[in-house]
């Protein structure tokens, strides 16, 4: 088969042709269909520290997938060849205590498809039984293969209550894009979102943001006597990994002020802990999905009308992801989805 594969510890990736991976008795081989480019496979195309760190070429690359069941192992009982499905990325021990108490998302021992195993971009994947995902055939498939990233903005979104609440959202990537359409359809007043990329600006204006502000030009304390808030924000989703946008989240934030980080951020970055301390405020780090609260949750939430078509820009066959990866590094794209079939 053919596959986007890590070939070398060095910037870049190529296309070549790698056996098709075998099912063990407890696994579901699948054929995919499509596939969206995520940050962490830039990082991986970049050949950045954290890549250095991570990972162990060759390796075939990606995690966000739809595809068809192919095959299943003999211990596997609910998939059928032709299956429409997706899959979770993170594969865990099944034996830790987080895992045994079905906290499965926070397993210590968790592996990464794509990232400390092979990955889905590629002809075929085989993995876990445990981690398919059976997929709504009524969504498009594009919209499927983004299950991933968007649970990851189901995750963060919902970790606090937004119904009537006013939302900060720091960072216009893809997913936080996505986050300002959640929080919108979850009852949110006001949903801002900060960046200094003027396309994906425009995005997350299309995806429901009340006000996107270009952090250079304007300030929150503006946009906050803008709209007529007496107060903070309630709720703050940090998504973009920039430490100043972090900090300026935590001053805009209301006494009692909610903050799930999902953003990467530097190891050394300075927090006035006095903000924090002094405001009460929450601070949670988010990882991944909820297994497999947040894939019912996203699967519900697209049934009820959310929309997250406007984040898909663009639409590439495999043999040009080279052109998706040079998109990604502009940061002129929203998504960019890899056709496979």
């Amino acid at each position: 088969m053919r596959a986007i594969v890590k070939k070398s510890a060095a910037p870049g990736l190529v296309l070549e042709e790698v056996p098709v991976p075998e099912a063990g008795i407890n696994d579901v081989l699948i054929k995919i269909l499509k596939t969206s480019i995520c940050g962490t496979d830039v990082h991986i195309d970049q050949w950045d520290a954290w890549a250095q760190k991570t990972i162990r070429p060759p390796m075939i690359i990606g995690h966000e997938f739809v595809g068809t069941v192919a095959a299943v192992g003999s211990n596997v009982e609910h998939f059928q060849p032709g299956d429409l499905v997706t899959g979770e990325g993170h594969l865990v021990c099944g034996h830790c205590r987080n895992c045994l108490a079905g906290r499965r998302h926070l397993c210590k021992d968790t592996v990464g498809v794509g990232v400390n195993r092979d990955g889905a971009f590629a002809e075929y994947i085989s993995i876990p039984a445990t981690n398919v995902w059976h997929a709504e055939p009524s969504f498009p498939t594009e919209i499927i293969s983004c299950f991933d990233p968007l649970g990851n903005a189901v995750h963060t979104a919902l970790t606090f209550d937004l119904l009537g609440e006013d939302v900060l959202i720091t960072g216009a990537g893809p997913i936080g894009c996505m986050g300002a359409a959640i929080a919108r359809h979850a009852g949110a007043r006001y949903v801002v979102v900060t960046d200094i990329n003027p396309y994906r600006l425009d995005l997350a204006r299309h995806m429901g943001a009340t006000l996107a502000l270009d952090a250079r030009k304007e300030s929150l304390a503006e946009v906050q006597k803008k709209l007529g808030m007496k107060e903070g924000f309630d709720v703050g989703l940090e998504m973009s990994g920039n430490p100043k946008a972090l900090n300026d989240m935590t001053r805009a934030m209301c006494h009692g002020g909610k903050i799930a980080l999902l953003g990467i951020l530097p190891s050394d970055v300075p927090i006035d802990w006095n903000v924090v301390i002094f405001n009460g405020l929450t601070l949670k780090g988010i990882y991944g999905r909820q297994m497999y609260e947040t894939w019912y949750k996203t699967t519900v939430m697209l049934q009820s009308g959310l929309d997250i078509r406007p984040v898909i820009t663009h639409r590439l066959h495999y043999t040009e992801f080279a052109k998706g990866f040079a998109l990604m590094h502009s940061g002129q794209c929203g998504k960019i989805i890899l056709d496979w079939s």
